[in-house]
């Protein structure tokens, strides 16, 4: 087998493990928001358990994108190919980081009576689990117009965190005996609208990847 060949195997198998880890991350940012919609506190602590998967995927990718450049020392459009492929790994394993945040804010709740049916937040989690979808096919594609696409949907995401702060706000000046489950919702917005910007991050790698340059999507 060539030296290109084994090249293109091992990136190949690269590749796979961040798909998986996109897959992984994505079923955990579900799980976490359906803990808090339904107050599952068992579904909770399986988010909080399994970030140790998450960890241990995030970690092989980046032995991986080591070995291969020690080994194959690759150039241009390769060596983009390997640093996107870290720097996915990364995002994508601070999203399940959130997601874990978001199922511990669950537990800490417990069974309170929720101060009204959660909309917003849920509608957040949605636009997030699309962008690591769309992102990860733009990475498979090296479509750098589907990732800034892809980008553009933060936009959203950051009006219904903007909606969801204004109108627990308003719970807490009316009423200061929500202010802690008010603010652990508003803790939760955040995690979310930050979910978001590491989408961007990825939309920005995979420009990075089929253009060379660096470019700010995340405005």
């Amino acid at each position: 087998m060539s030296n290109r060949n084994v090249f293109d195997n091992s990136l190949e198998e690269l590749n796979q493990k961040v798909f998986r880890l996109g897959k992984i991350v994505n079923s955990r940012v579900d799980a976490s928001m359906q803990s808090l919609v339904k107050q599952d506190l068992e579904l909770a602590n399986q988010v909080v358990t399994g970030d140790l998967e998450v960890n241990e995927i995030q970690s092989q990718i980046e032995e991986s994108c080591m070995l291969l450049i020690a080994t194959q020392q690759p150039m241009a459009t390769d060596l983009r190919k390997i640093v996107a492929a870290f720097k996915l790994s990364i995002n994508l394993e601070r999203i399940g980081d959130l997601a874990v945040d978001i199922a511990k804010h669950t537990i800490r709740t417990g069974e309170q009576k929720a101060l009204k049916p959660l909309v917003d937040l849920p509608r957040m989690a949605d636009i997030v689990q699309q962008m690591v979808v769309l992102g990860i096919e733009a990475y498979k594609m090296e479509d750098a117009e589907a990732a800034i696409a892809m980008a553009k949907m933060d936009d959203e995401v950051d009006h219904l965190y903007a909606q969801v702060f204004r109108e627990l706000l308003v719970f807490m000046m009316e009423d200061p005996k929500t202010i802690s489950q008010a603010t652990y919702l508003i803790f939760v917005g955040r995690f979310l609208e930050r979910m978001g910007d590491y989408c961007t991050n990825i939309a920005e790698e995979v420009v990075y990847v089929e253009t060379g340059k660096r470019s700010d999507l995340n405005l």
